[in-house]
């Protein structure tokens, strides 16, 4: 898929059934790639952290998650873009998975998370084939717990992994693990918890008009106001240098 790099972040180009038609035909394949949803807050690690940007910027396929993302690249390059969002990308592999056979595996939260998630997956899509679930240790894995983890999912045949470890941790694992499952992993982390109904989708006219972080902060204060406060704030300061930056270019030119 074509790509193009906005505010230091190379995102994937292309209509929402493509992005979901590419990650099917890559898992058909076996072969080892990883997908990252971006967001505000992903954009902006990327911008702090060069490694982390390597990590991001270095997967199969980069989404524009976030309502900012595609204003952004229609903003600064001109590309009109559609929104591919992991609550939405989410449910519609799980129904192609169901459809194609393809068995999936899901790493990482709770085993409580996992235990509801099963039985949501029995309910919701009939015929899914559940390859395997595992919820690591929340310490960091030695080298021997990622072998065992590697094995563990190759050796279910999986062609989809789903991760549920939060950014930046399901990236830089995705990252590690590239080139050692043969599969297309995927970081969820987000989107699993609104699927299974731990917590709620904002309503589309919020989703519309680029809201949806005032909902889950709404849901999430606590954990949410700081990282709100600093990614948006860096965001917005972020975007309006780059924005200035092409009006005073196109005024030279």
């Amino acid at each position: 898929m074509a790509t193009n790099k906005v505010l230091g972040l190379q995102i994937s180009l292309g209509s929402y059934r493509s992005f979901v038609e590419e990650i099917m035909l890559l898992s058909s394949r076996h072969e080892s790639h990883y997908v990252c949803v971006a967001n505000v807050h992903m954009l902006m690690e990327v911008n702090r952290r060069k490694p982390f940007a390597s990590v991001v910027n270095d997967a199969s396929l980069v989404t524009p998650d976030g309502k900012p993302l595609t204003w952004a690249l229609k903003s600064l390059s001109g590309i009109r873009q559609d929104r591919v969002a992991g609550m939405d990308l989410l449910p519609d592999l799980l129904k192609e998975a169901a459809r194609t056979t393809t068995s999936v595996f899901f790493y990482g939260g709770t085993q409580g998370m996992l235990d509801r998630t099963r039985n949501v997956m029995q309910q919701r899509y009939p015929g899914l084939q559940i390859a395997g679930m595992y919820s690591p240790p929340f310490h960091a894995s030695s080298k021997t717990e990622e072998e065992m983890d590697v094995q563990r999912i190759n050796d279910s045949g999986a062609g989809l992994v789903f991760v549920i470890l939060g950014c930046p941790k399901q990236e830089e694992w995705m990252a590690r693990m590239k080139g050692r499952i043969n599969a297309v992993m995927i970081g969820v982390g987000g989107a699993l918890p609104v699927l299974i109904g731990l917590q709620k989708r904002a309503p589309n006219w919020m989703q519309d008009a680029g809201l949806e972080w005032v909902f889950r902060l709404y849901q999430e204060p606590g954990r949410l106001f700081r990282r709100y406060l600093v990614t948006n704030t860096g965001f917005v300061i972020l975007f309006f240098k780059a924005y200035m930056g092409n009006m005073f270019r196109r005024k030279i030119l």
